[in-house]
C-alpha cells in the first residue's frame, strides 16, 4: 500500500462526479492513487458512498458526517442545525464496521454563516456529538475548521478526541502546534500550489504530521474547473518543493501518516 498515494479527504459521490464517474476512478487509479477517504456532508449521501464501495471495492475508505454548512437541495448553504443529525445517528451505529471515520464535521464560524451565537452553539452541539459518537465506535474524525481553527482543536482535546485530520487548515501556526502536540494531521489540498500563505504552514508543521487531500470536485489549482483525485500529485509535488524533499519521501511518509490515523484503510 505504501507505493501509491491516499487521498485522505474528498467527496466522490458529490453529484458533480456522478456523470462520468468511471472515468475519473480511471484517471484517480492510474495517478497511482489506492485509497479515497470519501467524506459525507449529509444523510442523503450515505447510501452513495456505500454503494460506490461495493462498485469500486478497496479504492473507497467510507466516512459518515455531518457537515457544519448544509444545503436544503439548492445551491444556498446553511449553519447545521441539532435535528440534521437527529435523523442520520441511526446509520452511523448501523454502518459502523464499514466506515474508517467520522467526517466531514467540524465547525465554520464564516460570519455569514454564523452571524450569531445561536448559529454557532448548534454547530458547537452537531460537533461534541458526532465527536462522542467517533468516540464510541473507535473511529478517527475528518474535520473542517473555517475560521474556526482554535476552537475546533481546543473542543476535540476537551472531548479527549486522540484521532483526527485538519483537513485544508488555514489557522495560526501557534494553533497547528497545539494541533500536533495533540497528535493530530493537518492535509492541503490542491488549491494551496497558488496560495503563498500557506507557505509558512507548511514549513514548519512535521511531515510525521501531514497528510495529502484533494477535497475534489472543490478546491483544485483552478477555482472554475471541477477538481479530481488524480491532482493529488500537485500536492506532493509542492510539499515536497517547499520542504526541500524527494515526492518519493513525501508520498511514502504521508501515505503511512493516513494509515496511521484511518487504521482500517489496512482492513478493508
Amino acid at each position: 500500500m505504501e507505493d501509491g498515494f491516499i487521498d485522505c479527504h474528498c467527496h466522490i459521490s458529490a453529484q458533480e462526479f456522478e456523470q462520468d464517474l468511471d472515468d475519473v476512478i480511471k484517471r484517480t487509479t492510474q495517478a497511482g492513487v489506492k485509497t479515497l477517504v470519501a467524506v459525507t456532508e449529509d444523510q442523503r449521501e450515505f447510501d452513495r458512498v456505500l454503494q460506490l464501495k461495493k462498485s469500486y471495492g478497496s479504492l473507497i475508505a467510507p466516512c459518515f458526517g455531518v457537515h457544519p454548512l448544509q444545503s436544503d437541495g439548492g445551491p444556498d448553504k446553511r449553519s447545521v442545525k441539532p435535528q440534521d443529525l437527529e435523523t442520520a445517528l441511526p446509520y452511523f451505529y448501523k454502518h459502523s464496521e464499514e466506515l474508517v471515520a467520522v467526517g466531514e464535521i467540524g465547525l465554520d464560524f464564516t460570519p455569514w454563516f454564523a452571524p450569531s451565537e445561536q448559529e454557532k452553539d448548534d454547530q458547537m452541539k452537531v460537533f461534541v456529538q458526532q465527536l462522542e459518537v467517533a468516540k464510541e465506535l473507535n473511529l478517527p474524525v475528518n474535520v473542517h475548521s473555517r475560521s474556526a481553527a482554535k476552537v475546533v482543536i481546543s473542543t476535540m482535546k476537551e472531548q479527549g478526541v486522540t484521532g483526527a485530520l485538519l483537513h485544508n487548515f488555514a489557522g495560526k501556526l501557534s494553533v497547528a502546534f497545539d494541533g500536533i502536540k495533540a497528535g493530530y494531521f493537518f492535509s492541503f489540498p490542491p488549491a494551496v500550489c497558488t496560495n503563498p500563505q500557506k507557505v509558512k504552514l507548511i514549513k514548519q508543521i512535521p511531515l510525521e504530521h501531514i497528510c495529502l487531500e484533494t477535497d475534489s470536485p472543490a478546491l483544485g489549482l483552478n477555482k472554475h474547473e471541477r477538481n479530481e483525485p488524480c491532482n493529488i500529485s500537485l500536492v506532493c509535488q509542492y510539499i515536497a518543493q517547499i520542504k526541500g524533499l524527494s515526492t518519493e519521501t513525501v508520498q511514502f511518509v504521508t501515505s503511512q501518516n493516513a494509515q496511521r490515523l484511518f487504521t482500517k484503510i489496512n482492513l478493508l
